[in-house]
């Protein structure tokens, strides 16, 4: 089993608003497309990690019909490795072999990369499964079990950067021609490019936020 986390507890100062519940097209949110996107592609098990706006998140959420299960995480503003941490602790079962993580900031990533990321770990067994272009680093993000424990123990200050970096391979780093995977919103002045059909930030390595 591989479920998938979803981070959308932040308080999207950037955005000035809540990003999990803005309009993306489609009639969907950005959390409802992620949620629709990892179903799309054979996830069974997605978890949302919330803690700033949750009630609103999940009521939003609520509308779309989706599946998906909620955490809230009290201490989101100790930072994003606090959320991960959070998922981790709801996804972590006997038969989980992996967990796929994601922001609610790229709502835009194909089903198909998610299945790529998967077929590469399933392939690979690699610690951690990545997509790339060029320099670019991006979502989903897929860890092995066995690097949930040095997850939970990370410098929060770091987070999980010096994890992926330090397991990052050959094998689980896989050329993706996906734009969405690399597509970062986070600011007001994005969300407009992207709702005018243009590009948000692509990251030049989300794949260590």
């Amino acid at each position: 089993m591989i479920p998938a986390i979803v981070l959308a507890a932040g308080r999207s100062s950037r955005m000035g608003r809540t990003k999990a519940t803005l309009p993306v097209g489609g009639g969907d949110t950005f959390l409802s497309r992620i949620v629709r996107t990892f179903l799309a592609a054979g996830v069974d098990d997605v978890v949302v990690v919330v803690g700033h706006d949750a009630e609103a998140i999940v009521n939003s959420f609520t509308e779309s019909g989706l599946r998906a299960r909620f955490v809230v995480n009290s201490d989101y503003d100790q930072g994003q490795l606090s959320s991960l941490v959070a998922g981790l602790t709801v996804v972590d079962r006997p038969g989980v072999t992996a967990a796929l993580v994601t922001l609610v900031d790229v709502p835009l990533v194909s089903a198909g990369t998610v299945r790529a990321v998967l077929d590469c770990y399933r392939r690979t067994r690699a610690p951690s499964v990545r997509p790339t272009s060029g320099a670019r680093h991006g979502h989903p993000l897929l860890f092995d079990r066995s690097l949930f424990d040095a997850l939970r123990a990370a410098d929060p200050d770091a987070g999980a950067k010096p994890i992926v970096r330090a397991h990052a391979s050959a094998g689980g780093d896989i050329d993706i021609a996906d734009e969405g995977a690399f597509t970062d919103i986070d600011t007001d002045e994005e969300y407009q490019r992207i709702t005018n059909g243009g590009r948000g930030r692509s990251s030049v390595d989300e794949g260590s936020r």
